[in-house]
């Protein structure tokens, strides 16, 4: 007897749930059904990632890196799962990996104790900047989106991602990974939909406190740039990641651009 096909149902990933479009509108990407956002699903997704931060950047460092390898371990398991060349689904593992490794190593590398000429110790810290909205590449998919999560992950912030326009299975496809992680619920948001729509809303959100945008797109990044500023919101703008050297060589930089330094002085001597 024949039996009846169970298409898969996509859904975007807010707040550690799978959740549909509050529009109901949806796109149509490979003979699938997929989730248009909405400027509502932005404000949702934002508020469980500000709701997420505090908690998240309160894990110690070695925690964080935990858990960013737990999720590289599922990504691994899930790997076959996804439709991507080998090399991007290799690529965001390993990334994933590298990563995990800095978390505990970045106050180290970015901190330290400050000559002052005064009888104090001042030394600094680098501390998380809070919710970063990520505008995720066309392509590679998914290696692309990976390498602006991993960074600001493992900084301690909590992420909320538009994925790509063309090609966003892959990306809602890491939102069940993800899912089935250790990583908590609002950490890492991911929507699908039309780009210039749902990074205007992003970048123009108060509760946004970085924009990382990756589209290579000179329109939309002039854009982010002028809504971003009205209030005073950082924004950096990603070289394409074509593999897992580009995202690791300059991991550093990646890091910095999305911590805040916060300096302590403390009196000594008599």
């Amino acid at each position: 007897m024949s039996r009846l096909a169970v298409p898969k149902t996509y859904k975007l990933y807010v707040g550690g749930a799978f959740v549909r479009s509050e529009s109901g509108r949806y796109d149509r990407h490979d003979d699938r059904n997929v989730p248009r956002a909405s400027r509502k699903d932005v404000r949702d997704a934002v508020k469980a990632a500000r709701a997420a931060a505090g908690p998240w950047a309160a894990r110690t460092a070695y925690n964080r890196g935990q858990i960013l390898y737990r999720a590289a371990e599922a990504l691994e398991s899930r790997a076959a799962d996804f439709a991507v060349e080998r090399y991007e689904v290799e690529g965001a593992i390993d990334v994933l990996v590298h990563y995990a490794g800095w978390t505990d190593k970045l106050a180290a590398v970015l901190g330290g104790i400050n000559p002052v000429a005064a009888p104090f110790l001042s030394f600094s810290l680098p501390e998380p900047t809070g919710v970063v909205g990520v505008v995720a590449p066309d392509e590679p998919e998914l290696l692309g989106l990976v390498a602006e999560l991993a960074p600001a992950l493992a900084a301690g912030n909590t992420v909320v991602a538009v994925l790509s326009e063309e090609a966003p299975l892959a990306g809602l496809d890491l939102g069940e990974v993800l899912g089935v992680s250790d990583l908590p619920g609002g950490v890492v948001n991911l929507l699908s939909g039309r780009r210039g729509e749902l990074a205007e809303a992003l970048a123009a959100h108060p509760g946004v406190n970085a924009v990382v945008d990756a589209s290579n797109d000179a329109a939309l990044a002039e854009t982010v740039d002028r809504l971003a500023a009205e209030s005073v919101t950082r924004v950096r703008h990603a070289p394409p990641t074509p593999s897992y050297e580009a995202a690791v060589a300059d991991a550093l930089s990646r890091l910095e651009a999305l911590t805040e330094l916060k300096t302590a002085w403390h009196p000594v001597g008599a």
